[in-house]
């Protein structure tokens, strides 16, 4: 599956998708945008997925915007209006990760600035390579960061670091990035610690993953009424049904269990 900007394929329930602009170290440009948001969309109407790996092609993850390209138009999209749900098409590509029904694990490496870094931060887990560059870039431009940012941000990092980083738009190593919790973990090939990770994810009850997702969504928003009783309503779903059942009986069995989509 190839969108020019993005090529995807998908093997054993695994999406491994890229971003694939090596030659601007995959920075946002119109069609880059446009790619996403269509990769986003495919990944959503799939059958049969049980998690996504994303990662970036050639030396970067995502060097942000390509300001040269958006300066000169851009996608022609708005910021006012709300073309996915909640979010503009520039928030959906990475508020969109966040959305999907599965897990979403991040292979970050190279640089991760501005837009890019919005991107990593929409993964549900994000692991890094130790010489990877970060920035919240932004404010080097005169602009904020506007790409879901703060709304992803908020669960995984302390305020006062965060405002600092985004105040200074100063760039910073993987390793602090690692302690104030923009990263998951640290590898030396993060992108086959992240398929590693995808492939012992895609080997657990299907429809437990996607609730675990729908519940670990829910918690950074609702009430703590709302989420017992969202707790409540998924393992109701999810007790006696047949893959539930296997789950039990391959533990039981000391086998891998063989889930139904």
């Amino acid at each position: 599956m190839s969108d020019q900007r993005v090529t995807t394929t998908i093997e054993a329930g695994i999406a491994d998708v890229r971003l694939s602009r090596p030659e601007k170290m995959n920075a946002l440009d119109p069609q880059m945008f446009a790619a996403i948001a269509g990769t986003i969309l495919r990944l959503g109407e799939t059958p049969g997925l049980r998690c996504i790996v994303l990662s970036g092609e050639g030396r970067a993850f995502c060097a942000g915007l390509d300001m040269a390209s958006m300066a000169t138009g851009g996608s022609g999209a708005t910021l006012e209006g709300r073309t996915y749900g909640d979010a503009n098409l520039y928030q959906h590509v990475a508020w969109g990760w966040r959305n999907l029904p599965v897990p979403v694990i991040a292979a970050v490496h190279g640089i991760a600035f501005g837009g890019g870094f919005q991107i990593m931060g929409g993964a549900d887990i994000r692991i890094c390579a130790p010489a990877t560059r970060l920035s919240i870039m932004e404010l080097k431009w005169g602009i904020v960061p506007d790409m879901a940012g703060f709304a992803l941000w908020r669960t995984i990092v302390r305020d006062d670091v965060l405002r600092e980083l985004a105040y200074t738009a100063r760039e910073f190593d993987a390793a602090e990035a690692l302690a104030h919790g923009f990263v998951t973990r640290l590898a030396d090939d993060p992108h086959a610690a992240a398929m590693d990770l995808a492939q012992q994810i895609a080997g657990r009850h299907p429809q437990a993953v996607r609730a675990a997702k729908r519940l670990a969504n829910l918690a950074a928003d609702a009430d703590s009424a709302a989420i017992l009783q969202a707790e409540s309503d998924e393992q109701a779903q999810l007790m006696r049904t047949p893959n539930q059942l296997e789950a039990v009986r391959a533990n039981i069995e000391r086998r891998s269990p063989v889930f139904a989509d």
